[in-house]
């Protein structure tokens, strides 16, 4: 037997897991401190009544068994897909087929499976600062990977790859920066993806917290974005469905990679639970989307609060208008684990150092807001006396 020596050549721990270890480890030496949490990205609000009545019902119809249900379709029910089309998709323009949108447990899965789609010897190119996942799926599949640095110089806007890159891993509204690309910014990787014959795999899980006219919500607003494209959307931030897992993933026939994908979906797929996904279809009914919106818009509150503040300290700060997250530089010349070791010891504040996205992070922290706004105003004043 041998094992993918791949995996050697990764971090040797999960950014996430690497500073949910130190907060332990805090924790375990301070045990009467409690540490204000704006690190991790899972959602504090609770889910609109409107997606639990859902839930419940799909639950009462398993305890019959005129309505039980066992293994469904391995793309997901019939009605959630159209409805994702008709929702999410129709209203700007965009022509999609119900064979083209595969329900997931959520983004992260499908981001991380999607490279199995692809030869070992395709060229891998991702932006950086960014979800560690892309990097991380490309490693243990043995590519080589470009980074595309997206930094304050550039106006965290990635140039083109000087080398072909066949996979492009594209996230706006951006994780971990909140930063943002606008229409004809986006339309500059649809054309080289489609001169270069490339495939784009364009992370859209932030998109409901777009609140600028001029940002595209999906990559298949651009022309030809359909022959060059795969999006990844998730309700785990809209929605708030991070322990109830259900996303969605469109794959156009014009990729050449549907049948693929629904081959490999129906091979290693059992399906997203019945439950999810009537929990994921409330999130269309006007009642759901009242809900979603109020608390979207509690977070999005919330990130202008912090980067408000954090600016009036004299930080230099980014994100906080279309995502949760500012992207803030650490003072006095610190690296991020020095300004995180220092938020975490004196202000017994937890973040996320941006050098765990990739080399282009260092010298930042990520704050998120999901977090309470009782909290969030604690964490800014103990900020303050660090300044």
């Amino acid at each position: 037997m041998k094992t993918n020596t791949n995996y050697r050549n990764l971090q040797e721990q999960y950014l996430f897991k690497n500073i949910s270890d130190r907060a332990e480890a805090y924790l375990a030496q301070h045990p009467d401190q409690r540490l204000l949490r704006m690190g991790v990205g899972d959602v504090t609000r609770p889910l609109p009544s409107a997606i639990c009545e859902a839930m419940h019902r799909a639950v009462e119809e398993l305890s019959h068994a005129e309505t039980f249900r066992g293994y469904g379709p391995e793309e997901g029910y019939l009605w959630l897909r159209q409805t994702i089309i008709d929702n999410d998709y129709a209203p700007r323009n965009i022509d999609l087929t119900t064979d083209e949108v595969f329900i997931s447990e959520g983004a992260g899965s499908d981001l991380g499976n999607l490279s199995e789609l692809f030869a070992k010897d395709n060229h891998v190119a991702i932006i950086e600062p960014t979800y560690p996942a892309y990097a991380d799926a490309s490693i243990m599949a043995g590519r080589e990977i470009t980074f595309l640095p997206c930094h304050a110089e550039n106006g965290f806007v990635p140039d083109l790859p000087k080398r072909r890159a066949d996979i492009i891993y594209l996230c706006f509204p951006n994780n971990p920066t909140g930063t943002v690309l606008t229409r004809d910014e986006l339309a500059k990787w649809v054309n080289y993806a489609r001169e270069n014959r490339s495939i784009i795999i364009y992370d859209a899980a932030y998109e409901s917290f777009i609140t600028q006219p001029n940002i595209p919500h999906s990559i298949y607003e651009i022309e030809g974005a359909k022959e060059v494209a795969i999006e990844v959307k998730s309700y785990s931030k809209s929605a708030g469905f991070t322990g109830v897992r259900c996303g969605y993933t469109v794959v156009p026939k014009q990729t050449g990679l549907q049948p693929m994908w629904l081959r490999r979906q129906c091979t290693k797929y059992n399906g997203t639970s019945y439950i999810a996904q009537q929990a994921a279809l409330a999130t269309y009914t006007p009642e759901g989307h009242a809900g979603i919106r109020a608390n979207i818009d509690f977070y999005l509150t919330t990130a202008h609060l912090i980067k408000d503040r954090l600016q009036h300290m004299g930080y230099e700060v980014y994100g906080g208008e279309n995502a949760p997250y500012i992207w803030c530089r650490a003072p006095h010349g610190w690296n991020s684990w020095t300004f995180f070791d220092h938020l975490l010891n004196d202000c017994q504040i937890l973040c996320t150092p941006g050098v765990g996205f990739g080399a282009s992070g260092e010298g930042f922290v990520r704050f998120s807001a999901f977090s309470n706004r009782q909290d969030c105003e604690e964490a800014l004043k103990r900020i303050q006396t660090l300044a």
